[in-house]
């Protein structure tokens, strides 16, 4: 959470520095109309980088007992719906599938086939997104996004009947989760380029427990969540 925001605060700082010096020279305006359309619509590529918030059961646990999770650079993919609501507000839809891998390691085994598991994730993930901008300045307007999302894990495991004990690791199918984030658009002279990132974080437990209550893998989980990083470019 605190590397997160340190991010955001840098691009932040950075993105300032750029538009200061868009905001003070003059341009041709490029698609001087773009914004008065009702809808809009668009696609987006991108990159993620997802990870797990573990809380335990035994709190006083030592850091040697922790689950390590390895991240992992994966790809979205996705469409934008996009609404106006007046000059500064935009309801925004945007489905995408997104491809992502994290590796956990269990503490208290000897060999690889018991203490690793590679989870790999297809989600299906559709956000409601809320999109606050500042006014037009020459061909860029900054804005802020948050809203609620939700996503179905295409490779959650939770049906199977095999758990850690035959090497598989399970998860919840869907997932609801709260997005917080900001980007700047950029008014090209054919198209609207948008680079944005945003916080993503899982608010119900994902974790499909072992059959044994005392499992070493997820007996002293009390909470296993998803939070990740969205980097996406949108052109619409």
């Amino acid at each position: 959470m605190k590397k997160l925001f340190s991010v955001l605060v840098v691009l932040f700082i950075v993105n300032s520095a750029q538009a200061q010096w868009f905001f003070n020279k003059e341009r041709i305006a490029n698609l001087e109309n773009f914004d008065k359309k009702r809808f809009s619509y668009g696609y987006f590529l991108g990159f993620n980088s997802y990870d797990f918030k573990i809380d335990y059961k035994d709190q006083y646990a030592d850091d040697n007992t922790d689950i390590q999770v390895e991240r992992s650079t994966g790809f979205n993919v996705g469409l934008v719906g996009d609404m106006r609501v007046n000059e500064y507000i935009n309801l925004r839809l945007e489905p995408g599938l997104f491809f992502t891998q994290r590796n956990l390691t269990f503490p208290g085994f000897a060999e690889q086939k018991d203490f690793l598991r590679e989870v790999k994730s297809t989600y299906i993930h559709v956000p409601l997104l809320v999109k606050v901008s500042t006014k037009r300045l020459n061909n860029i307007k900054p804005f802020i996004v948050g809203g609620v999302s939700t996503s179905l894990n295409l490779s959650s495991n939770e049906k199977n009947p095999e758990d850690n004990e035959q090497g598989k690791f399970r998860m919840t199918n869907g997932t609801n989760y709260y997005e917080l984030g900001f980007g700047i658009d950029f008014y090209l002279f054919y198209f609207k380029f948008t680079p944005s990132i945003r916080g993503v974080f899982a608010m119900n437990d994902e974790l499909v427990r072992d059959d044994d209550p005392n499992s070493p893998w997820t007996g002293n989980i009390d909470k296993l969540s998803t939070r990740g990083i969205f980097v996406n470019f949108t052109f619409q």
